[in-house]
């Protein structure tokens, strides 16, 4: 705590000691965080959502995740190429959750997701 006595300058110091206490984020994960995409499907529907949420979705399965922001952080992909990424696999699997409930439970759903992360994700 600050005492009475303690002048604006030391309010200030004692604010930014706490902020150095945090840890720093990297430019790429601001980048993911600070960038949005207008999602028409789904929970996100008329919604911006940042990459950085869509990529930690429900839509994302980890694995995938990780590879695409390790290829992302090493520079094999942009930040355009991951946005398209992530929205065509969400994209896909709403498109097959949707197709799973009207026509009953399908394994095509699984199949859809494979076939977008298998399409988009490699970029040897």
């Amino acid at each position: 705590l600050i005492s009475v006595k303690a002048s604006s300058k030391a309010t200030v110091s004692a604010a930014g000691e706490k902020d150095n206490d945090s840890p720093k984020e990297e430019p790429w994960q601001t980048a993911l965080k600070t960038t949005v995409i207008d999602m028409e499907v789904g929970e996100f529907r008329d919604h911006k959502v940042s990459v950085w949420d869509l990529l930690h979705s429900k839509y994302i399965p980890e694995e995938n995740r990780k590879e695409l922001l390790e290829l992302y952080q090493a520079g094999e992909l942009t930040l355009e190429q991951v946005k398209t990424v992530v929205s065509t696999i969400i994209n896909k699997a709403e498109a097959a959750r949707t197709e799973q409930l009207a026509n009953g439970s399908s394994p095509r759903a699984e199949w859809t997701v494979t076939e977008a992360e298998d399409t988009h994700v490699e970029e040897d």
